[in-house]
This record gives structure tokens, sequence and C-alpha cells, in this order.
């Protein structure tokens, strides 16, 4: 008797023949299924998809030969194996004849019954073996496409509906996820096949920790187990399941929390299903633990980045000032853009600069400038002084780096006005006038020795400035002439609240890959 009873089809128009051959396939556990034609056979075969077909070659409809190559050719039966038999195309010729157009086994009559058992279970078995290696390929093709899409998720939520949606594919079972992002709430998604979408409910904020000692306790490592209905009904009362549950627990390191990936236990799970369980979990364990360190990075990278700029801006009789930092979308690091507001007596100093890189040194070479310029503002104030320190600073302590820098001094009693630029983006006036750039300052700092220029003007009152970084206006797919022209566009009609101006830049170029600071500033006496 067959391991592995099968449904298979008998198909011939001798009720005699079709008996006998059906008897010996009951005899060996199989179930039969009948047909006396070749049409009538196509028809079964499209409907009932049974694992084997049994095929005399001389039907009365359409030849067995012509049912073996259509069976063959359609996509969804064509892995179905097909045994024909005959007795009176029993040569040679007709043999090689019948296994050209498709069949995977040809019996010439009369057949003993030992053979004809014999045959049939070794094409079973050949076809349930390529079965098995051509689903197990499928899976591990799709494990690797949802692998990657875990690894590219941004967010908690879509990492953990990417591995419950994607478990749930594979496996054809009702699927769920549990994992502890930083913000210490547990997420908690399910799925059920064939396309439901994940949905999310709320998890005790001791499920996993009950989990894991049932199982891992403390210690890293990965182990797949079955929970009875009973117990994880007792776990979570708001679950919609019919039966055990079994699952992966992952642990990458001792000290982080476990992270739960668990299907529907019936029918129980075979060997591949739960190594693919097993790399699934594991999967998810390392991408919740990158995307759980990133956000830990980008936290103190901002924490970090914040120190280094003001604190505060000073309150300044005569002067609107509004300014904005705003850390690229997807960069950890730490940057070197800066502002700096300063009040020197009457007069009120407004920087603005850019330290080539995103990195630690980038940031402390920031700092470095930032506390060189407060430095040389003691005493008397020359800003073309104040910008030949900075270039010798930055030349002599940090060798081969550059930064961008942009002075403005102010009186805003009077309107007097001095500037100079070291390579920055020329500050952009506004007002009464038509919106415009300044002209480009000299060269930029760490390069070579040079003579700042300074301009002097007076800014009218109700008139104002605006100072960027490049991070605003850079695009890869954008002159950077065009994106000035924006943003001098965008200044021809500036709010009242320069709050408002600020978030209007900010909408207007959206997330950017690049730091950006801006502090805009107009005259103001009468308000």
């Amino acid at each position: 008797m067959s391991e592995e009873p099968a449904t298979i089809l008998v198909v011939d128009d001798t009720p005699t023949k079709l008996y006998i051959l059906s008897s010996w396939l009951r005899r060996s556990g199989h179930q039969v299924l009948q047909a006396t034609g070749g049409l009538e056979a196509l028809t079964k075969v499209r409907e009932l998809r049974p694992d084997l077909v049994v095929l005399d070659v001389r039907l009365p409809d359409i030849g067995g030969h012509e049912v073996c190559e259509q069976i063959k050719a359609d996509p969804a039966t064509a892995s179905i194996p097909v045994v024909q038999i005959s007795g009176a195309a029993i040569t040679p010729a007709d043999r090689a004849h019948g296994l050209e157009r498709g069949a995977d086994a040809y019996l010439a009559e009369p057949v003993e019954p030992d053979e004809f058992a014999a045959t049939v279970e070794a094409t079973l078995r050949y076809y349930r073996a390529r079965q098995r290696a051509e689903r197990m390929a499928r899976r591990l093709a799709t494990l690797t496409e949802i692998t990657l899409a875990m690894n590219s998720a941004e967010t908690f939520d879509t990492l953990l509906v990417t591995a419950v949606e994607g478990t749930s594919r594979i496996l054809g079972r009702q699927a769920g996820a549990l994992a502890l992002p930083p913000d210490g709430r547990i997420r908690r998604y399910t799925v059920r096949p064939p396309a439901d979408a994940a949905t999310s409910r709320t998890a005790a904020p001791d499920t996993l920790s009950t989990l894991s000692a049932s199982s891992l306790g403390d210690a890293a490592g990965t182990q797949v187990f079955t929970v009875p209905m009973e117990a994880w009904m007792e776990l979570m009362p708001d679950a919609r399941i019919g039966g055990d549950v079994s699952g992966v627990l992952c642990r990458t390191k001792v000290g982080r929390p476990a992270v739960y990936l668990g299907v529907e236990a019936t029918p129980p799970l075979d060997d591949d299903e739960s190594n693919v369980l097993r790399q699934l979990g594991q999967a998810l364990a390392l991408a919740v633990d990158a995307l759980r360190a990133y956000a830990e990075e980008h936290a103190i990278a901002l924490t970090l980045q914040r120190s280094l700029l003001p604190q505060r801006i000073p309150e300044i009789a005569g002067l609107e000032i509004s300014w904005r930092y705003q850390p690229s979308v997807d960069n950890v690091e730490v940057g070197g853009d800066f502002y700096e507001v300063l009040r020197l007596g009457e007069r009120v100093l407004i920087a603005i600069g850019d330290v080539q890189g995103h990195s630690l040194l980038a940031a402390t070479v920031m700092a470095e400038l930032r506390h060189a310029l407060r430095a040389s503002l003691i005493g008397t104030v020359d800003l073309g002084a104040s910008m030949a320190l900075l270039n010798d600073v930055l030349r002599r302590y940090h060798p081969g780096m550059t930064a961008t820098v942009c002075l403005t001094l102010l009186d805003p009693a009077t309107g007097e006005m001095e500037i100079a630029n070291a390579g920055h983006i020329p500050p952009l006036f506004f007002g009464r006038e038509k919106a415009r750039y300044d002209r480009l300052g000299n060269l930029l700092l760490g390069v070579a020795e040079e003579t700042y220029r300074v301009d002097r003007l007076r800014l009218p009152e109700d008139d104002g400035v605006l100072l960027f970084t490049d991070g605003l206006v850079e695009d890869r797919d954008r002159l950077l002439d065009e994106s000035l022209e924006i943003v001098r566009c965008l200044a021809e009609t500036v709010e009242d609240d320069l709050e408002l101006f600020c978030d209007r830049l900010i909408k207007r170029f959206g997330a950017r890959e690049d730091d950006v600071a801006l502090v805009v500033f107009r005259r103001s006496t009468a308000r």
C-alpha cells in the first residue's frame, strides 16, 4: 500500500479494463476517479486536479496522445503525471511516440498488477518530489522578496505588516506578529489568507515576556514551538483563531526584546514549513533590531545636532526673526549646517554656514567655527577679520575640509548693514522692491588665503533678508539656478508672520536629502 494515497483518474472506454485498473489502484489505497472518453477526462482533470492520470491510448472521441498533450500544455495541469496504457500500440516505436507526446510512463498490455502498481508508485514518487522542490523554490524566492521588503521598511508598522502578510502568503495560513519598538508599546498585527489586509490590535505589555518564559527564557536564540488554543486564548482573549498556534520566538542578543511570528497550526506544519517560519522569524528579528537601532541613532544624532545650535534667539527691538533647522529625512549622522544670532550692542550679527559632510567631524568643526566666530566678535567688530580668522582655523586645524559662511551685521534702528560672504548662497533681499539676491561673495573657507570683502548697504524699514543653506534647494533632477529662482519668487510675497513664510518655504521643497538651515529677518521698527 502506498505511504501517501493519491487521487487517480483512470480513463478507458472498456468497462472491464476500467474496473480492473480501478480495483488494483483501490487495493493500493488510492482514491479512484473514472472517465470513459478523452473530453470527459480533460474536464475532470481541469476541475478535480487528480494527482495522476492513467490514460488509455485508444479512446472513442479524441486519442490518448492528444489528451496527454492538452494536459501538459495547460500550466495549471502540466505537473500532473500521465501513465499511458495500451493493448494495441505496444511496439517500441509506439512507446517512444507516447513518451515524446508527453507521457511520463508507458505500459503495454497485458500488464501484471505488481508492475502496474510499481509504475504508478514510482511516477507518483518522482512527481511528488518534483512538486515539493518546486514549492520550496517558490517559497524561498518569496522569502527572499519578503526579507528585502522587511529590511526596506521605514517604520515598525510597515515592517510588521510586511512580515505577517508575507508569512500568510508563503504558508497560506492565518499569521500574526508581535514586537516591541522603542516607544514601549507592543505592536500586534494579524492577517488571514488569501488576500485580507493586516489588522492591528493591542496586546498586553507582558505578552512577549510570557511567551519568552515558556521557550527562550532570557537567552538569545530562536525557538519554534506550538501553543494550545486554550493557552493562547488566555494570553490574547480577543484572538480570532480556531486551533493551536505554531510560532517562532527570536531574540538576537541577551537583554533585547524578543520578536514573535506565528501561524495557525492546523494542519500541522511540515519540516519545510517550519524551516521557512524560522527563517522569517529570524529575518523579522534582525529587521526590528536594525530599525530600532536606526531610530535610536537618529534620536541621538538629532539631540547632538540641536545641542550644537543656539538654544534660543534673542529678542531684538525693531527686528523680526524666524528660523528653521530641518534634518535630512534618511540621515542618522549629524551634519555641519548652523546659524547664529548674536546681539552686539545696538547691532545684531546674523550668520549662517555649512561645513562639508555629514559626520561627527563635520559637527565638531561646525561647533569650532561657531566658537571662533563668537571669540572674534569680542572687542572690535570687523566682519572681514572674523571671516579671515574662520578661514585660518579651518586651514590650520582641519586641512582638506571646507565650509561656506555668510555674516550679516545690522543696526535695526538705522538699517545700516554689513555683509561678508565666503562662498555661501548670497542673501536674498525682499520687501517693497522686487526680491533679489546679493552679489556673489569671496572664496569659501578652507581652500586658500583670502581677503574677504565687506559690503555696506542700508536695509529699508519693512524690508527683510533670507539666509539659507544649499540643502533647501539642491535636487538631483533640477538645476540649482532653477531652485534659487523658485525661492526668489516665493519671497516676492512674504507674510506678515515670518513663521508662516518659513513654513511655506519648507513645504514647497518637501523632505530633503540634506540638512536645511534658514534664518529670515525683517526691519520693523514701527511694529
